[in-house]
């Protein structure tokens, strides 16, 4: 018999709502070989986008309500080519949904920041327009100048008083040297616990030789990873990251977007992903996959709404027809009713 079981909420620690087609019409996308063709193709999407930022945004965290998801974390592109509009829309979509959704900006220079010549004074203004945190993206092969770009992002996070979550897909070697430097910054900034790395695809290689000095050198730091568990992107071995001291926290990525046709904007699903990826089969590995998509999560982000779940009582809650955690992970249903300040959510169009 299917007993009645309540859960804390779910936490997006990584999505992009800014590029999403959610909502409208089918985007027919063209063949990547590279991260700089996946980036490319990204910009001519989004230009040719005849929906308005805050719609397709609306849409897509509107979907993530209803499928239980309280908090989340978003990166919104700013660039010369599309200016601050992004971050206006997002914003405009976290204000509409504020009474169900906390949602953090992160102003990330998608498309280059020392190398797109403007992007670095548009994310300082940014940072006075809607946006909460300062991103980055891969210093070395996006920028080709991995300590002026900590430069101007620590700058920019120092002079704000403001958080770093920086994307990195560089992988190897390489990838895990960038990632020790940005450890030693944090440290020396003194800016540990505020700094957190998305996707981190070198930290997926648990045969490098220097992974384990790498993985002290970000717990050391207090550096967060944010895994997404997307398509065929690397995934973590979790006990190895985890048995480091690096805290993990999981993210939906992009969601129908020029960069994937795939996601639903269901932390629930995204939890499920993270399960297959990862070989999961204990109820242990499907419990931490759901606290990555849950508690972790709200810690990240510090989310009091999830991090304040006591239970069947609780005033910010999901309600779930599953008689265990491992089961909901493996069958990932919808919520039966999402809970907020005590009352069931309903959204209008």
């Amino acid at each position: 018999m299917t007993a009645l079981i309540t859960t804390p909420g779910f936490v997006d620690a990584h999505i992009h709502p800014d590029k999403t087609t959610w909502g409208s019409g089918w985007l027919s996308r063209t063949p990547a070989q590279s991260l700089t063709d996946l980036i490319g193709n990204d910009l001519r999407a989004q230009l040719s986008l005849q929906d308005s930022v805050e719609d397709r945004a609306y849409a897509l965290m509107s979907q993530a309500v209803l499928n239980g998801t309280m908090a989340m974390r978003a990166h919104v592109d700013v660039a010369p080519q599309i200016g601050l509009k992004n971050i206006h829309g997002v914003r405009a979509a976290a204000e509409r949904l504020a009474p169900f959704l906390n949602v953090q900006v992160v102003a990330f220079p998608q498309f280059g920041l020392l190398s797109n010549p403007g992007t670095l004074e548009l994310m300082e203004a940014a940072l006075t327009e809607g946006a909460d945190l300062v991103g980055g993206i891969d210093p070395e092969s996006v920028d080709g100048d991995l300590h002026g770009h900590l430069d101007a992002i620590f700058a920019l996070a120092n002079r704000h008083g403001r958080d770093l979550d920086i994307h990195l897909h560089d992988v190897g070697a390489e990838g895990l040297a960038q990632l020790r430097v940005i450890a030693g910054r944090t440290v020396a900034e003194g800016m540990q616990g505020r700094v957190t790395i998305g996707h981190g695809f070198a930290l997926c290689d648990a045969s490098q030789p220097a992974i384990g000095a790498t993985l002290e050198a970000l717990a050391d730091a207090g550096i967060w990873m944010a895994t997404c568990a997307l398509g065929a992107d690397p995934v973590p071995d979790l006990d190895l990251v985890e048995s480091h001291g690096v805290k993990v926290a999981l993210g939906s990525d992009g969601v129908r977007d020029a960069w994937s046709p795939f996601g639903t904007g269901s932390m629930m699903d995204r939890a499920h992903l993270l399960g297959y990826r990862t070989g999961a089969s204990t109820d242990d590995e499907l419990e931490r996959c759901f606290r990555l998509a849950t508690t972790a999560g709200a810690e990240l982000l510090g989310s009091a709404v999830v991090k304040g779940f006591s239970g069947p009582t609780s005033l910010d809650r999901l309600e779930f027809a599953a008689n265990s955690i491992p089961e909901l992970v493996v069958d990932r249903p919808a919520p039966l009713r999402v809970i907020r300040r005590g009352e069931a959510i309903t959204l209008k169009a």
